[in-house]
């Protein structure tokens, strides 16, 4: 039984996909199941309710031999910690109680920085993998730099202002990664029964590319001009405020797109092994442009 939080989101729908396809049992945890798909309802085990919450993870983790596991940032939570560490704190526990073999997070790159103890929401996410770590389960961390599907999120700007947004540096060459291909690995990982240890897997996309980049090849792939302007880190953590986070959550964001800035994403040497194969102009083929363009 392979068990997979946030099923839902933006990687997690796309890993529960990749298992209904392979056959293999699997339990999905949802805070509303009617958001589930209607072949998710039909073949997967559902438990209803947060993962945070200590029953909830007590009865989704029995029998479980697999846990894929990712936070979901509380927007409004009063610390970085909190939304991280303090809401896997029960899913810790119950990983020991029912004897879970294996667990694939989604984690962030960084680890080892001199950044990574001040770097928001990374700082957070490696706390937790500490956490799960110190269980003593058998772990793969899914360490990834900036997700190429959160330019989507600024999709209206794109088509109405010919703009993106972010207070990074246009011109420094960064990793991307693109989310399906995060739970291709994941998938991948929670069906293969012969792995132990504990250990990060890196995952890079296939290039460094800048924000510069990016935006001469959207001009290109949706026929018209669109540019990257680079904002302040203090007109940043503004527009999270006003859109309703707590101030520490929109310190965390801004903390961690710093700490991009100054490089975190780039303490791991690229390999063939860590490359995964979607370009950003395979994605925005597939993704952006429609999201843009309807």
């Amino acid at each position: 039984m392979i068990v997979v939080t946030a099923p839902t989101g933006d990687i997690g729908h796309q890993v529960v996909q990749n298992l209904l396809r392979s056959g293999a049992p699997i339990r999905v945890i949802a805070r509303d199941p009617s958001k589930l798909a209607h072949e998710v309802r039909k073949s997967a085990e559902v438990v209803e309710g947060s993962h945070g919450d200590a029953d909830v993870v007590n009865e989704a983790f029995k029998g479980a031999d697999a846990v894929f596991w990712l936070t979901p940032a509380d927007p409004k939570a009063a610390s970085v910690m909190a939304a991280y560490v303090d809401f896997t704190r029960p899913a810790a526990t119950a990983l020991k109680e029912q004897r879970v073999k294996r667990v694939v997070a989604v984690t962030a790159l960084g680890r080892g920085s001199p950044l990574a103890d001040k770097a928001g929401y990374v700082t957070g996410s490696l706390a937790m993998d500490d956490l799960i770590v110190g269980t003593g389960v058998a772990f793969r961390g899914l360490a990834n730099p900036s997700f190429m599907d959160n330019i989507a999120r600024q999709a209206a700007a794109i088509r109405d202002q010919g703009k993106f947004f972010l207070p990074i540096s246009g011109d420094l060459k960064l990793p991307s990664v693109a989310t399906r291909d995060i739970a291709a690995i994941a998938a991948r990982l929670l069906l293969d029964e012969n792995w132990t240890g504990q250990s990060e897997v890196p995952v890079l996309g296939p290039e460094d590319i800048s924000f510069n980049d990016m935006a001469d090849i959207i001009s290109d792939v949706l026929g018209r001009p669109v540019s990257y302007q680079q904002i302040s880190f203090d007109a940043y953590k503004a527009r999270f405020v006003q859109f309703g986070m707590s101030d520490a959550m929109a310190q965390g964001m801004t903390d961690m797109a710093w700490a991009k800035d100054q490089g975190i994403d780039l303490t791991v040497s690229r390999t063939s092994e860590n490359s995964t194969p979607t370009s950003f102009r395979q994605w925005c083929a597939d993704t952006l442009k429609p999201a843009v363009l309807g």
